[in-house]
């Protein structure tokens, strides 16, 4: 009976620590959290340099878009399956930039019902985020 008493504790134990380490694993940074230097192309506006600053949890992603244009935040973000999808409400239109995440890059397409184009991405250095 005594080997059963001990037995019970470790087993909670061991059940505490695995609920912690996966709660743990949801909370850590997905590789799209810090800023990236991006640029556009095509659309009415040419070539245009733009800057995401962005924050995953999880599938769900956060931030904003700066460019010469101006700036605003993002107004839903996912990332999965190596594919980020960003949509972006600019007022009186709204933005989709669909990209997939290949050797530390972005790549895809931007678009509204108006424009589109391509763009890609690169993370900028660690500590400039």
């Amino acid at each position: 009976m005594k080997r059963k008493l001990i037995f019970v504790p470790v087993l909670v134990g061991i059940a505490v620590l695995f609920a912690a380490s996966f709660t743990i694993a949801e909370d850590k940074e997905g590789p799209m959290t810090g800023t990236w230097t991006c640029q556009a192309h095509g659309g009415s506006q040419g070539d245009t340099p733009f800057t995401l600053i962005l924050q995953q949890t999880g599938e769900k992603v956060e931030g904003s878009v700066d460019s010469p244009l101006g700036g605003t935040q993002i107004s839903s973000g996912t990332f999965k399956d190596n594919t980020l999808e960003i949509h972006i409400d600019a007022g009186d239109t709204n933005y989709v930039l669909t990209a997939k995440f290949e050797k530390g890059a972005l790549s895809g397409t931007w678009g509204n019902e108006n424009d589109k184009g391509t763009w890609e991405g690169k993370k900028g250095a660690a500590g400039s985020q």
